[in-house]
């Protein structure tokens, strides 16, 4: 009986149910496993302690992210023997791959180069294995199909680049889970939009284990990381959904995003690739340093120097990414330079009111004097 159900089961049809079943698993295996995870960092004195460049103080665990995993692969291997076997099983792999180099860096430290070879492994077991890369760039600049080995190089380098980016952005409470959160929404948005139920399924179980986590990220008493773990995890799924959902509206002229999936995960992600080249350029141009040397020239760092709290830092870069989400979306079916120019300006000027702001308070405090 439970045979033919299975071969005759739409996922397609049932779409609905699938989201929430898979969110359902995701937050109550994350949310489960937390208290635990805790219970061990601490007893083990697994922490993160404050001190140095740190934002906090006192010392917080630091395994968030065995919790995220858990919870997404839980999900994944019970609905995933209904969807598109191949990839998520490669995605799976990809996934506990960097969970464990993470787990690692978390507890023992792991070298750059280290973690930088085994970002490049799982990208290109995906890559390689299900041919899902950016093979052009839908008329940007008038680049279009782009020759094979050129396409999993750059394929290859957008992955790197969102994995760091999420790294890199893990500065402060709720601020990498928050903007993932943000992203995977509008990733399971798009993917339902072509009924691409293998990536809603997996966007929806990225956002129930994240929700129990956030809850803990904000708080002051069972406060947890996400950790390299969880950052790693994160930046390597939503580089997966951004790589599908270009990959996927390329496909086809007719899609309902072919003039406009490269501008709309520009959008998405546009904090974390903002801030992360804005950091590489002030390390290596300005202060002729290695990229990977942490320091507080994060964006988020200029706010708490303001004296904005972690909460109205996070909610502020949010809130603004969305607002950069929602006016892309209005030009789409614009000229695709258009809408990158439109993109970059009005990115620009939006996240760079914070400079106005602090410009406007320094001229106060000296008008006052």
């Amino acid at each position: 009986m439970v045979k033919e159900l299975l071969e005759n089961f739409v996922p397609q049809d049932h779409i609905g149910w699938l989201i929430l079943i898979a969110i359902l698993i995701s937050f109550c295996v994350s949310s489960t496993s937390f208290p635990a995870i805790i219970n061990v960092a601490k007893s083990k004195n697994l922490m993160d302690f404050s001190g140095g460049r740190s934002s906090h103080s006192g010392s917080v665990p630091n395994l968030g992210g065995i919790g995220i995993y858990l919870g997404i692969v839980v999900t994944l291997t019970t609905i995933g023997a209904v969807l598109d076997t191949k990839i998520l099983l490669l995605i799976l792999g990809g996934v506990t791959l960097l969970f464990f180099l993470g787990l690692k860096d978390d507890i023992l430290i792991l070298s750059p180069r280290k973690k930088f070879t085994g970002q490049l492994l799982a990208a290109g077991l995906l890559i390689l294995f299900t041919n899902t890369r950016i093979a052009s760039l839908s008329g940007i600049l008038e680049i279009y199909i782009m020759p094979y080995w050129v396409s999993v190089m750059f394929t290859l380098f957008v992955y790197i680049l969102i994995i760091n980016a999420f790294n890199l952005i893990d500065g402060i409470d709720g601020l990498a889970g928050t903007l993932a959160l943000m992203a995977v929404v509008a990733f399971a948005y798009v993917f339902y939009r072509y009924r691409d139920i293998s990536m809603v399924v997996l966007a929806a179980s990225i956002i129930g284990a994240l929700v129990p986590f956030l809850f803990l990220n904000f708080s002051t008493r069972n406060k947890m990381f996400l950790g390299d773990t969880g950052s790693m995890i994160l930046g390597f799924l939503i580089a997966v959904l951004a790589i599908r959902f270009i990959n996927t509206s390329e496909l086809s002229s007719n899609a309902l995003y072919s003039n406009s999936s490269p501008i709309l995960v520009l959008a998405f992600l546009f904090f974390p690739l903002l801030d992360t080249l804005r950091i590489f350029f002030i390390r290596l141009v300005i202060h002729k340093k290695s990229p990977f040397v942490a320091d507080r020239n994060h964006l988020h760092h200029r706010f708490l120097f303001l004296g904005f709290s972690h909460r109205q830092t996070t909610a502020i870069i949010v809130v603004t990414n969305c607002i950069l989400i929602g006016i892309t979306f209005m030009f789409k079916n614009w000229d695709i330079n258009w809408q990158l120019a439109i993109l970059l300006v009005s990115g620009t000027i939006l996240y760079s009111l914070y400079f106005l702001y602090n410009w406007l308070k320094g001229g106060r405090k000296t008008l006052g004097a």
